[in-house]
């Protein structure tokens, strides 16, 4: 594929920054006053967990570059320097901190208009909420509080990521003497971050288990004679990236489950501290735990972790959530005897979370009993901890079919899950591939291979999202179920390359990475473009979670440029920039996090609409087993484009992506239109053939 020149420059956005930007719209929905409370307070949630993975993951890259002068590997190296990134990466993120704290302190006294008080040590005021306190305490929370006395504490005791912890002061009042010091562990992975204490007069009250702790200090070091205790909350986030053994006698299971257990203890990328800890103990704890300023010290406020409060109580307060949304039954699956005869019919589109996951669970389970079954293979890239999917597929393998998962290990965050996984599978019988080092499968891919008559028929499943129940329920995704012949050899072809070495093959309909998904995809672009030079309609409505390789971007701006109109829905990292009216760019952050990849291009009379498991970074088309599937049959095509036409609109969740910062919301005179609302509508209203 030919580079193409450019006459004018491109002018890129920071992924990094980008992503900053995305992260801001999840705060702008704890701060919208038109969402319940108890959701908003969920949003703050979300919005703190995915700080934290940003700083281990991207932050932690950053820094090796700079530490290690590998400028090279840092994908804008030409255009932005590491350091100054770095540099206002902090900045921002001390701004953003800012404005988590107001929301944080302003839905707390909103809390306590509705009657619910999120009450800290020093008011609890009832004699039943002492009791209440120390019951808790002693019963349920002090088998998991072990104190480290600081003065025999050892640099090389490495502190967990994840985990908060209470930087302790003592001393007795009686004696002019200096303080000691003690940490200890809050057992927030344990237990759950928050207790509901008994009502009183109709009201609610809840404590978080660091304040319990602090409550109960004179308990925890009742064998000193200490009567002056101050708690203050720190935190580490160390890096995230796994280092690989290069041991060839260990399998890969075993060297990523190594890797795990040095992730705990990976080098500090953020140190974070409660602001109103003393000078002269900050000082004492950094050199008894090996840091120096130089590590990234951010100062908060009293609590941190404040992704625990995606899990705050419930408490019974269903006006303070959003109402609930019915799942829609899709009307041929709830009136098919049998999914297969279903979909050898025509394809089945489904539309999550709108449409149950049970549709998938029920496709493994008729297979799974099926007498003319022989073969299920299924890639695997998350999934739940409790898990139908892997009970459907053990199931099949009891019932004597060759069931085959592809289980992909260096599913960031998941690894465990899958380790896990991976092992009552093979002890079930079933054949679990791994990846290589370096190679993610990242594909939604079923295959179901079928006898009837003398013929082997596919049938297969090739979704967006990954098949895990939970998320199934808050991520919008897509899945297509289709008998076609000519996806289901190529689907089974793609498992081939799994079970035969990366054997190569070559695809008439899916498009797979790293082999094609790049040439195809540029190819595609410089076909619209092609089109708008000669005068020709040329269009493209792009929705993907991410849009971060500069090759492609290139050719986006190249296009637009050239006439070829753009309507680009990016939910999070986008380095491009609205250079022209041609090139309109989006993002929409409301009830549902936007996970599906869809694509449709359109050049004179043709057309066609695309679904993938890709976003288009560079590790996604040159590095990743993807694949992009052309959506051929007519009714799921057109309801895929009718989708796109509904988010395009959005008015409400909907914020221009412009690399201003400043994530302004899409707004005009038309009726108020959430595309999540319109799409949920849409599906309900059965007015299409899938």
């Amino acid at each position: 594929m030919k580079k193409q020149n450019h006459s004018v420059p491109a002018v890129y956005v920071n992924r990094e920054l980008s992503w900053l930007d995305f992260n801001d719209r999840v705060l702008q929905e704890a701060e919208c006053v038109e969402t319940p409370i108890l959701e908003r307070i969920k949003f703050l949630g979300i919005f703190s967990n995915n700080q934290d993975e940003f700083f281990r993951v991207r932050v932690a890259t950053l820094k090796r570059i700079v530490k290690f002068r590998r400028k090279s590997e840092y994908e804008y190296s030409h255009y932005f320097s590491p350091q100054s990134i770095l540099a206002e990466i902090n900045q921002r993120i001390l701004g953003q901190q800012k404005r988590l704290a107001q929301v944080y302190n302003h839905l707390v006294k909103e809390l306590a208009h509705e009657g619910v008080h999120l009450i800290n040590e020093k008011e609890v005021k009832h004699a039943e909420h002492k009791s209440f306190v120390k019951y808790y305490f002693n019963n349920v929370l002090r088998t998991y509080v072990f104190p480290i006395i600081m003065k025999s504490f050892k640099a090389e005791s490495m502190l967990r990521d994840k985990s908060i912890y209470l930087a302790v002061s003592m001393r007795n009042s009686a004696r002019n003497a200096a303080p000691e010091y003690a940490l200890l562990e809050v057992p927030s992975e344990q237990l759950s971050r928050f207790v509901v204490l008994p009502e009183k007069n109709g009201e609610q009250f809840v404590m978080f288990i660091d304040d319990i702790i602090r409550y109960c200090m004179a308990d925890i070091f009742k064998s000193f004679d200490y009567d002056e205790f101050n708690a203050y909350t720190i935190k580490f986030t160390r890096d995230a990236e796994l280092e690989m053994d290069s041991d060839i006698s260990k399998s890969f299971l075993e060297i990523i489950s190594d890797s795990l257990k040095q992730r705990k203890t990976g080098n500090p990328v953020r140190f974070v501290v409660d602001r109103d800890m003393p000078e002269v103990m900050l000082d004492f704890f950094f050199a008894k735990i090996g840091l120096t300023r130089d590590d990234t010290l951010v100062s908060s406020g009293r609590y941190h972790n404040f992704k625990d409060l995606m899990n705050f109580p419930f408490l019974g307060k269903e006006q303070l959530i959003f109402k609930e949304r019915e799942p829609v039954l899709h009307a041929r699956l709830e009136l098919a005897r049998s999914i297969f005869d279903e979909v050898k019919k025509k394809d089945i589109l489904l539309s999550f979370p709108q449409h149950p996951f049970k549709y998938i669970i029920d496709f493994l389970r008729e297979a799974s009993i099926d007498p003319a079954v022989r073969s299920i293979k299924m890639t695997i890239y998350r999934i739940g901890k409790n898990s139908n999917v892997i009970n459907a597929l053990i199931n099949a393998a009891r019932n004597g079919k060759n069931v085959t998962v592809f289980m992909e290990l260096q599913a960031r965050f998941d690894e465990e899950t899958n380790i896990y996984w991976s092992t009552k599978l093979q002890e079930e019988g079933v054949r679990v591939i791994h990846s290589i080092p370096g190679l993610k499968v990242h594909t939604k891919l079923i295959s179901v291979k079928r006898t009837e008559g003398k013929k082997s028929v596919y049938y297969t499943n090739v979704g967006t999202g990954n098949f895990n129940e939970y998320t199934a329920s808050l991520y919008c995704d897509v899945s297509i179920m289709t008998a076609d012949q000519t996806i289901g050899i190529e689907t089974a072809q793609v498992f081939e390359m799994f079970e035969a070495s990366y054997r190569s093959f070559s695809f008439k309909h899916l498009v797979v990475s790293p082999m094609e998904m790049r040439p195809f995809v540029e190819g595609m672009i410089d076909k619209l473009t092609e089109s708008a030079l000669r005068g020709e309609e040329a269009y493209a409505a792009i929705k993907l979670n991410n849009i971060v390789d500069k090759d492609i971007a290139d050719r986006i701006y190249a296009a637009a440029r050239a006439g070829v109109k753009f309507d680009i829905i990016c939910r999070s990292a986008c380095v491009l920039q609205p250079i022209n009216e041609n090139l309109r760019i989006i993002s929409i952050v409301g009830r549902n996090l936007e996970h599906s990849r869809i694509i449709y291009f359109r050049c004179g009379q043709w057309e066609r609409v695309y679904i993938t498991s890709a976003d288009w970074m560079k590790r996604n088309m040159d590095r990743r087993i993807e694949v992009l599937c052309p959506v051929l049959d007519n009714d799921a095509a057109d309801l895929l484009k009718n989708i796109l036409s509904i988010h395009i609109k959005d008015n409400e969740k909907a914020r221009f992506v412009n690399g201003k910062k400043n994530n302004t919301y899409v707004r005009n005179n038309d009726t108020p239109f959430d595309s999540q609302d319109e799409v949920y509508k849409l599906i309900k209203s059965g007015d299409f053939e899938i």
